[in-house]
């Protein structure tokens, strides 16, 4: 097995500049990277979830119920098992035709099969508390690495001049901080990668997927490639405003609506600076023109500055919601609610909706019935006025 990795996945030519060759980045009494490091990122994943399963239920409900996070108490749909069986094996929203269908089966109308999946699909939707403690363990999580990695990276001179991220490319030492910040990192993406079936699902999944799969490949790439320097540079961008969002997040589900729309306008800020300005104008920028003036152009070069891209563009994505939703707030006074579901995802809630189709519903009939009304009376006394038209005629007649 290692001889195949050998010779298909760690060719030097992928990884590094032309002739440099791994032994050349074998640093004697440093840390060097070591391809075989990011295995040991799996099992850290599998932890990560075990601690974030007693962190959620430990810490994150206990401190829910004290911040007044309070769940919608939803109708729950009665037992009908053809129902049940179709919703589990088919389909969550039957199409007219499986609807009528499903009533012939059934001996329900059609307006009591689609009340039945509108709650059964309710039933299944998040809690707020399971999305209080999701965004609470993201918040610890981006805070302690966000204020640890600022603590190492500070004092290090390519923090501050990004040619240094290039200075003795590939032979450059990893420090023992920012190792760990780099296998920490890789294992939390790897954790939310494996939990992406049982979290809230949320309306940018798509989006999320491609980040988790783009960001776990960055950071095991650039760690092989020893673009440690600039990965770390990478890391610390993004989690400058995660932890921030993660916040907001969980006092909207607090209902503290001052003080998430507060984080929310700070977190925009940074968001756009960080994400826009700093990453594309700073870190990009170094690593597909200044890093040329250090070495040639090899398969790891035009790899790496592809997958930052790809995060470039999901950047733009979420910057035009934040920049929508910054605009109702400015100039409408508040986050609408639906808006912010759009840059959290969640899903719609339908009782709502049925609530007011069923009250549209009794407007419109109590309507409809008082001019049906208002129609009969006027036949009625129309036939009245004219039989008494007539009435009066035939004497004249006669």
């Amino acid at each position: 097995m290692e001889g195949l990795l050998d010779q298909w996945l760690w060719k030097e030519e992928y990884w590094l500049p032309p002739g440099v060759t791994w032994k050349d980045i074998e640093i004697e009494g440093d840390r060097y990277p070591l391809p075989r490091d990011l295995f040991y990122t799996l099992p850290l994943a599998l932890g990560f979830i075990v601690l974030r399963y007693v962190f959620e239920r430990v810490i994150a409900m206990p401190l829910s119920r004290q911040l007044g996070v309070r769940d919608r108490v939803r109708v729950r749909a009665q037992p009908v098992p053809k129902l049940e069986t179709f919703y589990k094996q088919n389909k969550q929203q039957p199409s007219q035709s499986e609807v009528l269908g499903l009533g012939k089966h059934c001996g329900l109308s059609q307006r009591q099969i689609q009340t039945w999946f509108r709650q059964r699909r309710n039933q299944d939707r998040p809690s707020n508390t399971k999305k209080f403690c999701e965004a609470s363990w993201r918040f610890v999580f981006y805070l302690i690495a966000f204020v640890a990695a600022l603590a190492s990276l500070i004092d290090t001179p390519w923090f501050w001049d990004h040619r240094e991220c290039w200075q003795g490319y590939p032979k450059q030492p990893v420090a023992e901080a920012h190792y760990w910040y780099y296998i920490t990192e890789l294992g939390f993406y790897w954790s939310l990668l494996l939990c992406v079936t049982v979290d809230v699902k949320r309306k940018d999944f798509k989006e999320q997927i491609i980040h988790h799969i783009a960001t776990i490949l960055l950071i095991g790439f650039s760690y092989c490639a020893n673009y440690v320097r600039v990965g770390t540079l990478v890391i610390l961008v993004h989690d400058s405003s995660d932890f921030l969002l993660e916040s907001a997040k969980m006092f909207n589900y607090a209902g503290w609506r001052k003080t998430c729309d507060t984080l929310f306008v700070i977190f925009a800020l940074v968001f756009l600076l960080t994400r826009l300005v700093v990453f594309p104008g700073r870190i990009v920028h170094s690593t597909l023109v200044v890093s040329l003036d250090f070495f040639q152009p090899f398969f790891g070069y035009y790899f790496f500055n592809a997958l930052l891209l790809v995060l470039q563009a999901l950047h733009i994505f979420w910057a035009w919601l934040i920049l929508r939703m910054v605009y109702k707030f400015v100039f409408m006074g508040k986050v609408e609610k639906d808006e912010r579901s759009d840059e959290e995802s969640e899903p719609e809630e339908e009782e709502e909706a049925e609530e007011e189709e069923e009250t549209s519903w009794e407007q419109r009939k109590g309507a409809l019935n008082s001019k049906l009304a208002s129609l009969a009376n006027n036949c009625v006394l129309n036939n009245l006025t004219n039989q008494r038209n007539m009435n009066s005629r035939l004497p004249k007649a006669r």
